[in-house]
């Protein structure tokens, strides 16, 4: 079975340096409906202006991954860990036992287009941890791997049983993802168009898909992106 989440019908909030859509629950946008999907709590689409960005603050117990669309972002946090990510990367971070972290868009000139993603942790007060990798050519015409709970194919290693794909496809381009029995999955189309088991979706959709033992997916557009998470 596979839902379609419509771009349109997430939550909102503006705060002039930030415009964000929550997929799922988030702060002051509360939807008992939508409070998550397996281990997956949050997927946040934030616009962020030019120089701003989230001053330090903190977290404890989640797994945090972000993905860059477009320009750059500038990481920051009590472990040591910072750097600047930019599309094709990908930054993870352990909350787990507490971290402090800052996030600013590390352009003065230019918007920054990002998801940001939290995940459940499998236990709690695992010991905070920063990584990023970059998955660039890797996810062109294929699914690449980009988080696993064992860290396989280069991916970053995250404390769940989650497996985190990213594409990008060209017009017309299609592909699979097989399901092993017991396992869901979401997807979140970033850009371009997606036809998905009949189903057409379009930029900031997501796709909650349970039951399914083979996905397959057909791009619509040029330059068509997005997620794929394989749930336990």
């Amino acid at each position: 079975m596979i839902l379609i989440r419509k771009a349109i019908d997430r939550g909102r909030a503006n705060h002039g340096w930030l415009d964000a859509r929550h997929t799922f629950s988030f702060a002051d946008y509360r939807d008992p409906d939508h409070m998550g999907f397996r281990a997956l709590r949050v997927i946040n689409e934030d616009r962020i202006a030019p120089g701003a960005g989230f001053a330090p603050h903190s977290h404890r117990d989640m797994e945090i991954l972000t993905y860059v669309l477009d320009g750059a972002i500038e990481h920051k946090d009590s472990t040591g860990g910072g750097g600047i990510i930019r599309p094709g990367e990908v930054q993870y971070m352990c909350a787990g036992s507490g971290v402090t972290h800052s996030e600013f868009n590390a352009s003065k000139a230019e918007p920054a287009h990002l998801l940001q993603i939290w995940l459940l942790p499998d236990a709690k007060d695992h010991a905070p941890r920063y990584e990023q990798k970059a998955f660039g050519e890797a996810r062109r015409g294929a699914l690449a791997l980009v988080a696993s709970r064992d860290g396989r194919a280069g991916s970053l290693k995250i404390n769940q049983s989650t497996d985190v794909y990213a594409s990008v496809l060209g017009e017309g381009e299609d592909i699979e993802h097989r399901f092993a029995p017991g396992r869901f999955g979401w997807l979140q189309l970033a850009n371009g168009g997606l036809e998905v088991g009949g189903l057409v979706m379009q930029a900031g959709d997501g796709a909650k898909i349970s039951d399914e033992e083979v996905l397959a997916v057909k791009a619509l557009a040029p330059e068509t992106e997005f997620l794929l998470f394989d749930l336990a």
